[in-house]
């Protein structure tokens, strides 16, 4: 069952789940209102599995590659440790005034360290072992950041891969233009061969991939 295709069933779980808050709904309505392409911002039943990975894990480090708004980022810091830390890449430097306007309004921003810039640039200049990273950035770049980060993750820690399933073009041949679609295709087959790490993909919203890494 697709949620993007049921709408009467997104409006149950919506209304059967925690409610967003009012800051994250403020949030959403300045991005549709004021931001291009608001459909790349995670939403509220996307941000409350975020929350709840956070809580059941209580990751120390969190890695975020891709902040957009913010809005996943507030999500994780709900459910993380009141000493935990969130370091969030946005290459967008336009975002960068967007995004410290809610990270202000929020007591959470404490925990959380926003990097404007390349995340293939400033990845290797982050000195942590990461719980816990959440893949929401440049579809065409997916391989590289999953890459980057792996050595960075301690074993038995969660990497969360967003758009996995991409709309459905996964199921399609790619035209050789369409670089975000062979991206995310090149990205779900090396994923699906790594024997290093167990893996599930979740139908929600546009696919969410869990790597668990052994």
């Amino acid at each position: 069952m697709s949620l993007e295709n049921d709408k009467e069933i997104e409006a149950y779980i919506l209304s059967h789940i925690d409610e967003e808050g009012e800051l994250l709904r403020e949030l959403n309505r300045d991005a549709h209102v004021n931001l291009l392409k608001p459909r790349m911002l995670s939403g509220h039943l996307q941000g409350r599995m975020l929350k709840m990975f956070c809580r059941m894990m209580q990751p120390r480090f969190i890695l975020e590659i891709g902040t957009y708004t913010a809005y996943a980022t507030l999500c994780m810091a709900e459910g993380a440790a009141d000493d935990a830390e969130i370091h969030t890449i946005e290459v967008n430097d336009e975002l960068e005034d967007f995004i410290m306007k809610y990270l202000h309004k929020t007591k959470l921003g404490d925990k959380i360290h926003l990097h404007i810039g390349d995340a293939e640039e400033i990845i290797p200049k982050l000195d942590y072992t990461f719980d816990l990273v959440f893949i929401d950035a440049n579809k065409r770049h997916y391989v590289e950041y999953y890459d980057l980060v792996f050595d960075k993750v301690r074993p038995g820690g969660l990497i969360i891969a967003d758009n996995t399933l991409w709309d459905g073009h996964v199921l399609e041949t790619a035209k050789p233009s369409d670089k975000q679609t062979i991206g995310i295709q090149r990205f779900n087959d090396v994923i699906v061969q790594d024997t290093r790490v167990e893996k599930v993909i979740l139908p929600v919203r546009d696919g969410l991939t869990l790597i668990w890494k052994k």
